[in-house]
């Protein structure tokens, strides 16, 4: 698989998991140290973005039942080495099984490193709009 095809694959791994899906194996899709930047706050290292991620479930936001999906759509990708840049837009939808519509969108600002174990994410800013 080409690095830009990987790259994209994490991406889009990120946003399945979110809706669903086991969280061990989102987390594991992120650096040890990864960070996560977003309106109102910020996240970093492994643990925090599961307890962050069990948080949001628990709450009924996303994961299985919520009826929610992340949707990524248009992605960028430049690769320089082992460290990549990711640019992509995202919706993120609610009330799919009824009445779906769009409660947010905006875009990420991924940044990945590769690892002996395959690209990672080490930084993302999420940004609305």
């Amino acid at each position: 698989m080409s690095d830009d095809a990987a790259i994209k694959n994490v991406v889009a791994r990120l946003a399945m998991l979110a809706d669903g899906g086991d969280l061990e194996e989102y987390v594991d899709l992120f650096t040890d140290d990864a960070r996560w930047d977003m309106p109102g706050g910020e996240l970093q290292g492994r643990e925090n973005l599961l307890a962050g991620a069990i948080e949001r479930r628990a709450a009924g936001t996303v994961g299985p039942g919520s009826n929610t999906r992340h949707v990524i759509t248009t992605q960028a990708v430049t690769v320089n080495g082992d460290e990549a840049v990711s640019d992509a837009y995202w919706q993120f939808w609610v009330n799919t099984a009824t009445e779906p519509s769009i409660a947010l969108f905006g875009t990420y600002r991924d940044r990945l490193m590769r690892t002996e174990n395959g690209w990672k994410l080490a930084h993302r800013t999420i940004s609305y709009g």
